[in-house]
Parts: C-alpha cells; sequence; structure tokens
C-alpha cells in the first residue's frame, strides 16, 4: 500500500511540475508578442491540454454591443466557427457565464435544459467549460472548451484553468491598447481618418502590392471648395466642424476594401486597391455627390447649403507605373478641376491631357 502511495504522489508531483511548466510556456507567449490573436491561440491550446479537451475558442466581449466575436478555435468543423461575430442571447450559457463572472460547466448538454444553441448541438458538442477572462472586474472575453461526449471535469484542473484565464484577459488588455495607441498615431483626431504620415506609408505598401501582383490600383484626392471663404464667414471652429463631418461621409461612402485619408487642411485622399479607372471614376462621382447632398443635410454652420468637393483620379498602370507621378497626376487633376468650376470630377482620359 505503501508503495502504491508513493506511486500515486509521484504522478501527482509530475503532473502538477507539467502543469507549472506550461504555465511558463504561457506566460512567455504572453509578454513576447502584442498579436492579439497569437497569444490568444496559444492560451487555447494549453487551456485544451490542461482540461483534455478536443475542441475550444476564445471569444473578446464588447459590453456596449452585447456582442462577442471569434478569435482563436481549435478542432472545430468549419461550418462551426464561420459565424465570427454573434450577440448575447437572453437566457442562454453565455448570459449566465457573464452575469456570474465566474466558470461554468456542463456535463451533458442534452440534460440541460437551458442549452439550446442549434449551432453547437448540430456541431455534435456534448460537454463544455465556459471561462471568463476578467481583468480589472471587467470580463473582456470568455474561453470556451469543448468534449463531443458527456464527462465530469476534474475540479482541480478547473482551478489551473482560472490562473491561465488571468493570462488570457491580461494578453487581451495588453494588445488591445497597443492596438489602440498603433491606431492613434495613424489617425487624425479631427475627422478620424488615417493621417498623412500612414498615407505615404499605406500609398507605397499598395503601390508595391499592384505591381507584384500585377493588379490595378486608383487614387482619388479631393478638395473642399471655398474652404477659406467658409472659415472667414463661420469661423475655424465650424470649420473644423464640417471637415469633421467630411470624415464621417466619405467612410460613410467608400468600400471596406478602400482607404481614406486627410492629406492636410481640407484634403483628402481615398486608395481603392484593384480598382480600374473606369471604377475609380464612379466612386469620385459617389463622393462628390455625397458630400454635396451630406453636408447639406447635416449643416454644421446653419445656412443649409453645405460645401461641394473638387476631385482627381488617376490610375496604376492606366495613368503611370511609378509612385511619384501618379500622385502628381492626381494632385494636377484636383487643381484643374478646381481652376475649370469646381465641384467636379477629373481624370486623364476624359481630357486627353498629357502626363507631367
Amino acid at each position: 500500500m505503501a508503495e502504491c502511495s508513493c506511486g500515486t504522489q509521484k504522478e501527482l508531483l509530475e503532473s502538477q511540475v507539467k502543469a507549472l511548466k506550461d504555465l511558463i510556456e504561457v506566460a512567455k507567449a504572453v509578454v513576447s508578442t502584442l498579436d492579439l490573436d497569437t497569444v490568444l491561440q496559444a492560451i487555447l491550446n494549453s487551456a485544451m491540454g490542461f482540461a483534455e479537451t478536443p475542441a475550444g475558442s476564445v471569444a473578446l466581449y464588447y459590453d456596449a454591443k452585447r456582442e462577442l466575436s471569434l478569435h482563436a478555435h481549435s478542432g472545430l468543423t468549419a461550418d462551426f466557427v464561420k459565424k465570427e461575430r454573434w450577440e448575447v442571447a437572453p437566457g442562454g450559457l453565455t448570459e449566465q457565464v457573464l452575469s456570474a463572472g465566474e466558470i461554468f460547466l456542463i456535463e451533458d448538454t442534452e440534460k440541460t435544459p437551458f442549452f439550446k444553441n442549434p449551432i453547437a448541438l448540430n456541431e455534435g458538442i456534448r460537454s463544455l467549460v465556459c471561462v471568463p477572462l476578467i481583468f480589472q472586474s471587467r470580463i473582456v472575453g470568455i474561453l470556451y472548451l469543448d468534449d463531443f461526449k458527456p464527462r465530469e471535469f476534474d475540479r482541480e484542473k478547473m482551478n489551473m484553468l482560472s490562473i491561465l484565464a488571468s493570462f488570457a484577459a491580461m494578453a487581451i488588455h495588453n494588445a488591445t491598447l497597443h492596438k489602440r495607441t498603433k491606431l492613434l498615431a495613424i489617425t487624425d483626431s479631427l475627422t478620424g481618418l488615417h493621417n498623412h504620415r500612414y498615407f505615404k506609408q499605406y500609398f507605397r505598401q499598395e503601390m508595391g502590392r499592384a505591381k507584384r501582383y500585377h493588379k490595378p490600383f486608383s487614387i482619388i484626392m479631393m478638395d473642399v471648395d471655398d474652404f477659406k471663404s467658409y472659415n472667414d464667414s463661420y469661423g475655424h471652429a465650424t470649420g473644423d466642424r464640417l471637415l469633421a463631418l467630411m470624415g464621417e461621409i466619405i467612410l460613410q461612402t467608400i468600400r471596406g476594401v478602400d482607404v481614406a485619408f486627410r492629406y492636410g487642411g481640407e484634403e483628402f485622399i481615398v486608395l481603392l486597391p484593384e480598382t480600374t479607372l473606369d471604377k475609380a471614376i464612379l466612386a469620385a462621382e459617389r463622393l462628390r455627390e455625397s458630400v454635396q447632398s451630406g453636408t447639406a443635410n447635416r449643416p454644421v454652420d446653419g445656412s443649409g447649403r453645405g460645401v461641394t468637393v473638387s476631385i482627381g483620379v488617376a490610375s496604376y498602370p492606366d495613368n503611370a507605373d511609378k509612385m511619384d507621378e501618379l500622385f502628381n497626376i492626381v494632385d494636377s487633376l484636383l487643381y484643374l478641376a478646381k481652376r475649370c468650376g469646381k465641384n467636379k470630377v477629373y481624370h486623364q482620359e476624359s481630357l486627353q491631357i498629357p502626363a507631367p
């Protein structure tokens, strides 16, 4: 009996040492990178190892929207993970986890009346652990560990998961803070668009990509007509409100793949990846019309007449095959549009003007 007891203690000690080593590896992953998904995948893999489950996922929680967003997963089918965002269902498992703020176990989903998630049931999930990820008393995400058979979970291992959850919550906080700081560095605070500095970096990157993969690439440059007179009439504070509204209108009008910048003052640029000149001209016309109607419908100066913009459009490879040339062309087209009547979209093909 003594030998048996010693053997059991040895196995327990070895198990604890392995668990601690795994925790150290997770801690290393947390501090070695600020890439959120990389950290969360490492934590998920370790948590699945602790709980001995064949599947799992990590979702971030956005309290303002009562919404979760999938960021890491393992052992689940493509159908299960294709829904990347979902709202918290009233009375469901996730709502109970969020309300309780503690680890929640389901040892048999078929014997759990409130478990009615059709996607999880179709996946064949029969038991699971839900671990809230809490940082400074706020739930920032949920770790799900899934099994495809009913089972009892080891309570000691669940305690170890609490430590892992602390690492995960800290990783989410650090990575989110880092991302927000990076975003502030490349964002114009007035309009919410990207700033001039980031434009140079992104323009070079996208131009290089277009050349490498032989894809078209277009640039739109616009300028608010008579902005100096507008500022003189209504004051700089009102002018700033107009520029902020311009940022909103531009973001509402462009596609998700397009990227908008405040180039400087009242000038704005939109880069359109994999977009031919004819499509870019249509996009520019949409922007011109949206600014004219949008600023009239939401006047910041009380006049109700809004403002207009002059726009230049150019494309690679149609108009130029070098970044500087393409920029010079769109810049000259913009100012030609301003000199020739304003509230217009100008492009080289329609004017038949030579490249500078």
